[in-house]
């Protein structure tokens, strides 16, 4: 964990500390990543299963600037990966757990649905476009990538998404192909789209 980075904290499990969260426009998880003790982690995992029941949780909040930032995970659609970091500190062991929607890291390719999770100083054009040519059906040359970035931020088939805290960007991939299609035609009529 970089000693520069700011950590927040989870008002339902104060013993997490969060370095990097991203959810969507509802404040759906699309990623989340925690460091704790194993106890701790064990026990929000738990939590988060038995949703609102037994003291379960079906939403938690995240401290921020003194507000409460509140996060709906939808477990049916997350995944989860742990790392033991810091072995033999004071306070034991150290856990790092990655909570995130499946999506993140494997396109929805029967909806032309995926989520990409960047480094906040990272460059979207470039490091999006694979993402794009794997999740899309229509066959897409690599040259290009600008004509058809620019229609799908158009068409808000490419979005970033406004809810990360942390040194990361998230963006969705939103394919509708009865209006891809078309606008990619009119590009291969009008010349801007060619085979060289």
């Amino acid at each position: 964990m970089p000693s520069s980075t700011q950590l927040f904290q989870i008002e339902e499990s104060p013993d997490l500390y969060v370095d990097a969260c991203v959810c969507d426009e509802q404040r759906n998880l699309v990623f989340l990543s925690v460091w704790a003790r194993d106890t701790a982690l064990q026990e929000f995992l738990a939590r988060l299963t038995l949703g609102s029941a037994e003291d379960g949780l079906d939403q938690f909040h995240i401290i921020h600037d003194g507000r409460y930032l509140p996060v709906f995970p939808n477990t049916d659609q997350l995944e989860k990966r742990t790392t033991r970091q810091f072995r033999g500190t004071l306070f034991g062991s150290l856990l790092h757990l990655w909570l995130f929607d499946r999506r993140c890291a494997q396109p929805d390719r029967a909806n032309h649905f995926a989520y990409a999770l960047l480094e906040e100083k990272a460059d979207p054009r470039s490091d999006l476009w694979p993402l794009i040519t794997e999740t899309c059906p229509l066959p897409l040359l690599p040259h290009w990538r600008e004509p058809v970035m620019k229609v799908l931020i158009q068409h808000q088939m490419l979005q970033p998404l406004p809810g990360a805290l942390g040194e990361i960007s998230a963006w969705r991939l939103n394919l509708q192909l009865d209006v891809l299609e078309p606008a990619l035609g009119d590009l291969i009529r009008q010349g801007q789209l060619t085979t060289r």
